[in-house]
């Protein structure tokens, strides 16, 4: 598939020559391991130019999503403050994280991109806004372990018919689950804007409220319950999640 290979030759030439230098993009991953970010610039880029959904949108979309994750990876990790809890409380406080600009730039650029399809109510206008922002998010919490979020990725566009996406999640699959790169949250927010958005455009209303609420319900439980303990208690999605990862 043509994203399969744009995605390979894209995180290869980015890795041979890092801008700025290799260091700007490295970050430890769950063992401690240096890892480096430059697979999710090149997954949103292959992700939204093969999408074929309308240009303008999915760029507003991607291109939010992806911009202000990139923001998180470089000022985040420095926060202490941890999920959506968390950084409310940060902002209460008075001190703005990366991940408060994150949801606030992600929740912009969503709206910037649904208001640029065609018309609809103020009610839908507001749901598929949220969906598309939801979805970028809930894809950033499954960034927790080699190759998660690019599986739940490559699921999710396979189920709406997105084969560029799709194969650039392939092309991805081998670095990530080698733990050589992550896709950080400009990768994984930019993807899932992307997911999200596809959503909006090819599910018809009853399906796109219906996922807002699993979204959500999906979103709230992150914030009391680890997702990486209930694959691993659970068959089935333990084995598949531990798919062609080292051990």
């Amino acid at each position: 598939m043509a994203g399969t290979l744009l995605a390979a030759t894209g995180q290869r030439a980015l890795l041979a020559r890092p801008p700025g230098g290799a260091a700007r993009w490295e970050r430890p991953n769950h063992r401690g391991g240096r890892v480096s970010l430059l697979s999710g610039p090149t997954l949103v880029a292959v992700a939204a130019l093969t999408s074929g959904l309308p240009a303008l949108p999915v760029a507003l979309a991607a291109l939010g999503a992806a911009g202000t994750g990139l923001y998180d990876d470089a000022a985040g990790h420095r926060d202490r403050a941890k999920g959506l809890r968390g950084h409310a409380a940060a902002l209460r406080a008075g001190r703005v994280t990366g991940g408060s600009v994150k949801v606030l730039g992600v929740g912009a650029s969503s709206l910037s991109a649904v208001l640029l399809l065609p018309p609809r109510s103020a009610v839908a206008l507001v749901r598929d806004a949220a969906l598309v922002a939801g979805t970028a998010n809930l894809l950033n919490l499954l960034d927790l372990r080699p190759g998660r979020a690019l599986k739940a990725g490559l699921a999710a566009a396979a189920a709406l018919h997105l084969p560029g996406p799709a194969g650039a999640c392939v092309g991805l699959l081998p670095a990530d689950l080698g733990e050589r790169t992550m896709l950080g949250d400009c990768g994984a927010n930019g993807l899932g804007a992307v997911l999200g958005l596809a959503a909006v455009i090819r599910l018809a209303p009853g399906p796109r409220t219906v996922l807002l609420a699993a979204v959500t319900v999906l979103t709230a439980a992150s914030e009391v319950v680890s997702f990486t303990r209930v694959i691993e208690a659970t068959p089935g999605l333990r084995e598949l999640d531990g798919l062609g990862r080292r051990r």
